[in-house]
């Protein structure tokens, strides 16, 4: 990040400035950059929705709120909110007429007056997935975007519906903006820990050597949650966890364990890279879908002690839904770095345990050097990068335990954050927020990623959609899921895996 006296003057529109996300996660991280010194000198934040507030104070009050409950820096709300607040603004505007930009219009050109300076436009979309189309073309038509330097447009997921949609919406995102303006989010790549595999991959000689099928046996990415759908069941019927979180989220961590060295830092080079990924990614046939794929939706039960309804009982979802909550897939990346070597992912709600995983099995060593009574415990290699809500990375190795015999022991080296930095890590909206403002779009998907990730998806997304399921709900709350995704990856000899209790 760079200093603030380093980074152009700045305004920062956020469209659907009344919404949740806004309040939870955009304004606290801003603030929290502001406190500590990363936002530019000169900058302010507007908000723009179609929600009524009596003044700029009760919209600030509002927002207060969202920063006393969801900033990690509360301590100095008291020193810090003032000075902060004052740059923030709101209009209750509809931004799908015309007069809205013409307002904008004059709003930048009046900061640009006051300034002496031509500022950086940030046009930040927390809008519902349908309206961001007709933004777009509103903010080309009123040439708020002409200047590729100095004006940005940030997308929330999901980007399309499917590879159709998600080609047209690129596609006339083109005909309006350059690529280096548009910045698709996903909050993911934005966690310290996900960030940190480049580093423990590329900045560390003693692991690029076996990051290879010659040591490796299998990767395993598990993303789960401990809740349902909650209040998000109309968006869900539409979405499901394919499209929720394999295609982006899951899809881009595979890539980051699985790109080659970068020559650069390069955002376009780390982009090349992922990109090398996705393309080499084993395309799935319709007909193979079932072979490489399980799908579920959790039933009514028990979670922690607490009666929880089924995903056909909440809101806003269909009695006879046949969405899924859950879902395992089998990769393949077809390189010589990892030919043949399997990606198991698996994402779902209403899990045991909230957990972000990605392990990386290495083959087992020969025992041949060691007697009989020493294998018993023999254990292959294993390294684990817990994202959340541990964020550690640990490796398995074996020892010998003391004592006059040969006994081995699988035992742990775990590097934690908590442990070795002092310092709070930033929120994953930090990071991103910083990246837009200076421009750096390493972090962000660009169109051709976000085509290849629907590619690999689309044939399993056909079949589950020619094949309804019949055995819907089939996996309990509190559970890892349906007895199929355990068959899926047990037909390999191999098993989901999972931090050992605290």
């Amino acid at each position: 990040m760079a200093s603030n006296t380093n980074i152009n003057p700045t305004i920062i529109f956020i469209f659907g400035g009344s919404g949740d996300l806004t309040n939870r996660k955009l304004i606290p991280a801003l603030y929290n950059l502001y406190i500590d010194n990363y936002l530019p000198e000169k900058f302010v934040i507007i908000g723009v929705g179609r929600t009524h507030f009596e003044s700029d104070d009760e919209y600030r009050n509002k927002l207060l709120e969202g920063v006393q409950e969801f900033s990690r820096r509360k301590e100095e709300i008291k020193d810090k909110w003032p000075s902060f607040s004052a740059a923030v603004s709101y209009h209750e505007l509809d931004l799908l007429v015309d007069d809205t930009y013409e307002s904008i219009n004059n709003w930048v050109t009046d900061k640009a007056a006051e300034w002496n300076v031509k500022p950086t436009l940030i046009y930040y979309l927390s809008v519902a997935p349908q309206l961001a189309p007709e933004i777009s073309k509103k903010l080309a038509a009123h040439k708020l975007c002409e200047d590729k330097a100095t004006s940005r447009i940030v997308f929330e997921k999901p980007f399309g519906h499917n590879l159709q949609s998600a080609t047209e919406l690129n596609k006339l995102l083109g005909t309006m903006f350059g690529e280096e303006q548009i910045y698709r989010i996903d909050h993911y790549l934005g966690k310290e820990t996900v960030q940190n595999i480049l580093a423990f991959r590329f900045a560390n000689a003693l692991f690029e050597p076996i990051w290879h099928k010659s040591y490796i046996d299998h990767v395993q990415i598990t993303v789960a949650e401990t809740v349902g759908v909650e209040d998000r069941g109309g968006y869900y019927e539409h979405a499901g966890a394919l499209r929720d979180m394999v295609q982006n989220h899951i899809l881009q961590l595979l890539c980051m364990i699985a790109m080659e060295p970068p020559v650069s830092f390069d955002g376009n080079e780390i982009r090349n890279k992922k990109l090398d990924v996705l393309q080499a990614l084993r395309r799935i046939t319709t007909e193979e879908a079932h072979a490489y794929s399980v799908r579920g939706q959790y039933a009514a039960g028990w979670m922690k002690g607490k009666e929880v309804p089924g995903y056909r009982q909440e809101k806003n979802v269909s009695p006879q839904s046949p969405v899924e909550t859950f879902a395992a897939v089998k990769f393949f990346v077809d390189n010589w770095r990892w030919e043949n070597v399997p990606f198991y992912v698996r994402t779902g709600k209403s899990m045991n345990e909230k957990t972000t995983l990605i392990t990386i099995q290495f083959k087992e060593s020969p025992r041949y050097s060691f007697p009989a009574s020493a294998a018993e415990t023999w254990r292959p290699n294993r390294l684990i990068f817990s994202i959340q809500p541990q964020m550690d990375i640990r490796i398995r190795f074996q020892a010998k335990k003391p004592g006059p015999d040969m006994i081995l022991s699988p035992v742990e080296m775990v590097f934690n954050y908590a442990d070795a930095y002092k310092e709070q890590e930033p929120e994953a909206y930090e990071t991103l927020l910083e990246d837009v403002i200076e421009g750096n779009p390493t972090l962000f998907m660009r169109a051709d990623q976000i085509e290849a990730a629907w590619e690999v998806i689309t044939p399993i997304l056909e079949a589950w959609q020619k094949r309804p399921p019949v055995d819907f709900p089939n996996y309990a709350p509190d559970s890892w899921g349906p007895e199929d995704a355990e068959a899926l990856i047990a037909k390999d000899g191999r098993h989901w895996l999972s931090l050992p209790p605290k």
